[in-house]
Order: C-alpha cells, then structure tokens, then sequence
C-alpha cells in the first residue's frame, strides 16, 4: 500500500511525469517545431524526469512524427503518448512509441457527471465499459499503461473508485487523477487519494499520480497534498505552462519536496541544478517569458532590495534565503565570455545555460557571436541565451533570410523602409513607404515581398541583458489563415530584430506548408 501522511520514517521516491511537451504545449502560441522538442526532451532527461510525455499522437502529423522521434533517439527516461480511450488513438499512439526502451501509453477518459452529460453522453456503466476497452488495448501492445479518468477532482467518489479498480484490473500500472479544471483545493485533493487508497482493493498494484491544473493558482499545493497523502508520481511542466492558467510547476513542486524533505519524506532523481536552464530553454522555444517574481526560476527570485534582508544575508545567507542559487541552476557571475573566446567556450557555457547545440548550430552561433563582440564590450548570458534561442527556433533552415535594409523615419514624415531578403540564391527586394512607425513600415515591406499577409496578435520587445548596448529581443504572434504563429528575432537593432523575429514566423509558415503539402 502507499504510505500516506507522513507515517512512515523511510524516505519514498516520487516519480516527475514532465507534459511540457504536451500539455505546455497547449498554452495559446506556444507550439514548438520538431528540433525543438527533441531539444527539450533532452534537457528533460538531463534534468532527471522520469517520464517525458512527448505529445498527442493522433492530433496531428506533426504530434505524430514528434513522439515518434523522442520515442527512437531519447534515451534515460520513459516515453509516453497520450491516447483517448478509443482503437484508433491507442493504436496511433503505440505506432509511434513503439521504437521507445521505455515506452507508456497514456489513455484518459472523463468520469465526471458534467462531462459525461455534456460531452461524451454516456451512462456510468458506459463509461466503466469504454475505459476497460481501452486500457485492456492499450496494455496487449504495452507493459506500462496510465488511464487518467478527467476531471476526476469533480467526480462522485463511489464512481471514481469504481473506475479506478475497473481500470487497474484491466491492466493500468498508473492511475492519474486529474484535477482538470483546477477546482479542488489541497485539503479536499489530500482526502480524495486517500479515499482511492483506504476504499480500492487493488490500488497497491498500480501508482498514484497527480495531474493538477493552476487556474485558482493552487496546482503545487494541491499536488503537494497528492504526494503527502501517498500519490507516487507528480504531473507537471517546467515554467507551469500549459491549458488556460497552467499546470503544477515542475521547478515549484520539486524544490518545495527537496527543500521540505524533513516534513515530505521524499525525494526525486531531478538535477536541481538543472532547474534554471531548463526553465530558460522551455522560455526560449516557447516564446513565454518567464515572470521576474516566478519562485526558483524568475530573475528577482534571490534578489534583495530592502536593506535589512540585505544586511541579514551579508551575516548569514540562511536569514533570507531557504535555498541557495546555485542549487537551482543560478550562476554567481553572468560575465563569462569576450570577443577572444573560442568555440569550446562558448559550447561549454551553453550548455550551462541549457542548451545542447550541434555542430552546425554552434558554428552559427559562434559566427553571431563574434559579430556581437564586436559591437558590445561585455557579453551576457542574456546575450548568449538570445542568440542561441533565435537559432534553435527554425533560423537555420530558413525559407527566407535577411541580406539588408535601410530605414529612413522622421517624426513628421512616413516612415521609408528598403528590405532586401534572401530566397534560395536569390533576392528580392522592396522599398515601402507607409505605416505608423519604421517597424509597422518593416512589417508592410516583409509582406509584400514573402507574399503573406498576416494579422500581428502580439508583439513583444525586450532586453536581452542590461545596459545601452544591449540586445533587443523581439517575440511576436502572427495569425495566417487561422492559425498562430510565433517568431523571435534578437539584434542591438530593434527594427532589425523584427524583421528577423517576421522572417522565423514567415519560415515556420513555409515549412509547415510543405510539409502539408508533401503529405
């Protein structure tokens, strides 16, 4: 059986299930490409999860092709797919992570009178019947089966640990319960496992989980209540990205279990070091800035301002500070490289910074990068950090490229931009007059030469590092035939980096479109 509520002295091991890939995925403009997530992925295994739940396999190609990559190339955490109770998701889903060492299939089905009167129409016994279906399918092609039943926090407590015991004699060896919408609070959570562990016969031959979501701001805490009731396995995403206000912070949930060990009674197999790249990488691909007051990860999280905290840490750190910086990734210098650096360097302090680059990539990189030193005296690792980030974003394979342009912008007049880009071998150009300003007019000159018309959502620019010399970093959502774009340009130029961050969203539009088409 689970140990539950502190009774025991032994310290258990709580398994990080990481959905960033999938479920993060999901928060509105922040889709990642193929290089993308498999860049993720490995800094997952890095950082120590033990599951990666890599996408959706049947939403789409490109969710396909994604997990069936992690499945073949990412090794030292377990692989899984998510799957409706249903042959065709089970089977699409086992098709692309059969390759895996590891591999889980996730099927989930919603158990709650409001879903099952609402959306799927279906009667208990219906339900019971169709995630008996499903997981038994899913565990004659699997050994390692999750079933979530959704929206399982606002589900009657009879019914649910019917489900439950249904589910785990069909074959699960993982039992999640959802807190779908984020409505439970962590006193109602913490009696809701426990109920699953005191009423249901068979619970100790399957793992407890938790999946909660952030929208009355109380997914770690109601996770914290899962484990702390006896929940063996916590689902979260780096960051808290994710549907609508988010999931449980991976970084949030697995620093308040290490630094709360003496009351918890567990630990996790995470690299806490780790913590801090991996947050700035999922922020890089993402497009989603992180808060300056996020706990662990934010900028001012070891930050202190007032003067007798201040006084307080020169005297003894452990005044203010329950966890030390560098525990979770922060560098005690940001200063680390020059215009003399080489390329070993630089490979060495990405990596530090999160980012796993290959050949290729590090020798666009390094060739930005000496172009940078030459303009700054001081390079940051905010610098870095953004010139990394624009490259692993889709600039490497790009459509179109930018050769030059010129800007001429007067308060009294309408703004001229001559752009110049680069298809192939050849090159396009053209001069716009017209728009608000030299960027709307950078804008009007991108379109008329790409051919595309789009609708700017958001538009976003800000310093990379400190100082006038700094780098503008430009992040932007683009609407094209219905769908959300995102793009990210970074240069000492603010005009230039949107024209850049335009071009990595026009690219990925490209490439999806190809691929669209070779389908």
């Amino acid at each position: 059986m689970p140990v539950n509520d502190n009774e025991s002295t032994e310290t258990r091991h709580i398994k990080i299930f990481d959905t960033t890939l999938r479920d993060g995925e999901q928060s509105p403009g922040a889709s990642m490409n193929l290089n993308e997530k498999l860049e993720v992925a490995q800094m997952l295994v890095e950082l120590g999860v033990d599951v990666i739940e890599a996408g959706f396999p049947i939403a789409s190609p490109g969710d396909f092709e994604a997990v069936r990559e992690i499945a073949q190339t990412v090794r030292g955490a377990t692989i899984c797919g998510l799957a409706r109770c249903a042959e065709k998701d089970i089977d699409r889903a086992w098709e692309a992570l059969k390759g895996a060492p590891q591999p889980r299939i996730h099927v989930f089905l919603a158990t709650s009178a409001i879903h099952r009167q609402f959306k799927l129409k279906m009667t208990t016994d219906e339900i019971v019947e169709r995630a008996i279906a499903g997981v038994t399918r899913a565990a004659n092609v699997c050994d390692d089966v999750e079933f979530s039943p959704e929206d399982a926090a606002r589900t009657e407590p009879d019914f649910l640990c019917r489900v439950v015991e249904a589910a785990i004699t069909a074959g699960a060896t993982t039992i999640n319960i959802p807190d779908t919408v984020g409505y439970t609070t962590p006193t109602e959570f913490h009696a809701r496992i426990k109920m699953l562990i005191d009423r249901v016969p068979n619970i100790d031959k399957a793992v407890i989980s938790v999946h909660c979501h952030d929208d009355l701001g109380m997914a770690v805490a109601n996770s914290l209540a899962g484990v702390q009731a006896g929940a063996g396995q916590v689902e979260c995403t780096i960051n808290g990205i994710g549907e609508r206000a988010g999931n449980c912070s991976l970084e949030e949930v697995v620093m308040a279990l290490r630094t709360r060990s003496d009351f918890y009674k567990v630990d996790t197999r995470i690299n806490t070091q780790r913590l801090v790249p991996a947050s700035r990488l999922v922020s890089s691909t993402t497009g989603m800035s992180v808060q300056r007051n996020k706990a662990i990860v934010g900028r001012n999280a070891f930050a202190h301002e007032s003067g007798i905290h201040q006084d307080g840490m020169l005297k003894e750190p452990t005044t203010y500070e329950i966890i030390r910086p560098e525990d979770v990734g922060f560098a005690k210098t940001d200063l680390v490289l020059g215009k003399h650096s080489g390329r070993a360097a630089l490979a060495d302090r990405a990596r530090q910074l999160g980012f796993q680059l290959t050949g290729e990539q590090l020798q666009a990189v390094f060739e930005r990068f000496k172009d940078l030193a030459d303009k700054k005296k001081e390079i940051y690792d905010g610098d870095i950090t953004a010139l990394i980030q624009q490259q692993i974003s889709g600039n490497n394979q790009a459509e179109w490229s930018l050769v030059d342009y010129e800007v001429r912008n007067s308060r009294t007049s309408t703004p001229t931009v001559k752009l110049t880009l680069r298809r192939g071998d050849e090159e396009h150009s053209a001069e716009v007059n017209q728009g608000d300003g030299p960027i709307d007019a950078a804008f009007w000159a991108v379109e008329q030469i790409t051919g595309m018309k789009v609708v700017c959502k958001d538009f976003q620019v800000h310093s990379a590092t400190l100082g006038r010399d700094a780098q503008g970093e430009t992040t932007l959502e683009i609407e094209y035939n219905g769908k959300t774009y995102r793009g990210i340009g970074v240069s000492t130029d603010t005009v230039e980096a949107t024209i850049l961050a335009m071009l990595n969203a026009v690219n990925r539009i490209a490439a999806e479109t190809e691929n669209a088409s070779e389908a």
